[in-house]
């Protein structure tokens, strides 16, 4: 489906990428902690909200 050419671009490309990523998350990482502060019962309270949103759908099944 794809060729060897195609494999190595990708695989290198995904290499590159990711290690860019990682590279900007670690420069930023004291902006985050401070800016960001508090985000974490955000995130804790959306995933319980669809959390009980599921166990009403599957209680009254």
């Amino acid at each position: 489906m794809f060729t060897n050419g195609q494999l190595i671009f990708a695989i290198l490309f995904a290499i590159a990428f990711i290690a860019a990523l990682i590279y900007t998350y670690r420069r930023d990482l004291n902006l985050h902690k401070k800016y960001y502060k508090g985000s974490v019962w955000v995130l804790i309270a959306f995933i319980s909200f669809i959390i009980f949103i599921a166990v009403i759908k599957f209680a009254f099944i």
